[in-house]
């Protein structure tokens, strides 16, 4: 079985420049803030980062955004957040608001290898702006492509040394999704254990898509 865990130095040479990352969590909880402070330790700037939301200030994902080193934002809503409501403003952050639950379908659809997903969430609003729309039993749809990541920073609630993960309240959120959807993964959980102490009929995400788990953090 191939070692997965690494050093937090590891993981911050898996950061460049310019890269996708997916971040798990709503509004900070169930974000890994371990890898998210990894991130803020590099020199990576100008990455696009696709999550639910930026959270509150001082919290996850949140602290990128006062880095200033995002370039674009893909989220749901970023109310909760006043300097990112500034930065957009002022023209410092490119933000691109979808729909939560067309958010997540798309992440979906870019981990599965689907085309996009039809929905009707956003017809005759600023959302329709530039995407196809396509008729199907005489009812119209937006089709809303899939999103594809470089690298996927999650945090599950207990994951064993082969990178199966176990979700619970809040980490529930995204977590899995983007798990899937992205070329690398690096897990933090609340709980490290050995192949087999977690029983697999609890298991929601295959280790198969893990590639690193941060050591020396649960």
């Amino acid at each position: 079985m191939k070692n997965k865990l690494i050093d937090l130095n590891t993981a911050m040479q898996l950061f460049r420049d310019g890269m996708t990352v997916m971040i798990g969590g709503f509004l900070g909880n169930g974000t890994s803030e371990q890898l998210v402070d990894a991130l803020i330790a590099t020199n990576v700037k100008d990455y696009t980062v696709i999550a639910n939301d930026t959270a509150m200030p001082g919290i996850g994902i949140a602290k990128l955004i006062a880095t200033k080193r995002v370039r674009k934002l893909i989220v749901s809503h970023i109310g909760m957040n006043p300097e990112t409501g500034r930065q957009m403003s002022t023209g410092e952050l490119e933000v691109e608001l979808v729909p939560q639950g067309t958010l997540a379908e798309r992440i979906r659809c870019g981990g599965s290898g689907l085309g996009g997903v039809l929905t009707a969430t956003g017809l005759g609003t600023e959302i329709e702006q530039g995407k196809q729309i396509i008729s199907v039993n005489g009812k119209d749809y937006l089709l809303e492509l899939p999103l594809h990541g470089d690298i996927a920073l999650i945090h599950a609630t207990v994951i064993d040394q082969a990178g199966n993960c176990f979700y619970e309240g809040t980490t529930k959120n995204f977590n899995h999704l983007m798990a899937m959807a992205c070329d690398v993964v690096i897990a933090t959980a609340e709980t490290t254990v050995e192949v087999g102490e977690l029983d697999c009929n609890y298991i929601m995400t295959s280790g198969i898509f893990v590639d690193y788990i941060l050591k020396g953090v649960a």
